[in-house]
């Protein structure tokens, strides 16, 4: 073992004194929930379309929709066409639409938990959280 590699085990191996801190959280700002909360949606309607256009091709690349579009003219009759719905311009568009709905719901979410948090610091007295340095 070289020297450096002593010197280092032997600091390592020494206990550091660790400093805990308790704090209460008794307030959350209303429009960094709502910024944070936006932030969030706009990832989750992004994973949220491109999932969708994964999982689409994989289904179109293995036949599967080919598949089922056969059995449901079979059960529904010759003149159900299945794939003539599910194209990928009906299915990218659902996709988003879902997306943007997401992004007003979860965005306003974000923003009734603020004022729900911030009233029910008012009886309980706040969220105790502990801190340390290590």
């Amino acid at each position: 073992m070289s020297s450096v590699a002593e010197k280092l085990a032997k600091k390592s191996t020494r206990k550091t004194a660790s400093k805990q801190v308790r704090l209460k959280l008794v307030y959350v700002d209303f429009w960094s929930s709502v910024k944070l909360s936006f932030l969030v949606a706009i990832c989750l309607a992004i994973v949220t379309i491109v999932a969708t256009f994964l999982t689409y091709t994989v289904l179109v690349q293995t036949e599967v929709l080919t598949t089922v579009d056969e059995l449901y003219a079979t059960v529904a009759g010759e003149s159900a066409d299945l794939a003539a719905i599910l194209s990928i311009g009906n299915v990218m568009g659902f996709a988003v639409v879902v997306g943007v709905l997401n992004i007003v719901v979860i965005t306003a979410l974000g923003a009734i938990y603020a004022v729900l948090y911030n009233l029910s610091v008012k009886i309980t007295g706040g969220l105790l959280v502990g801190f340390t340095n290590n």
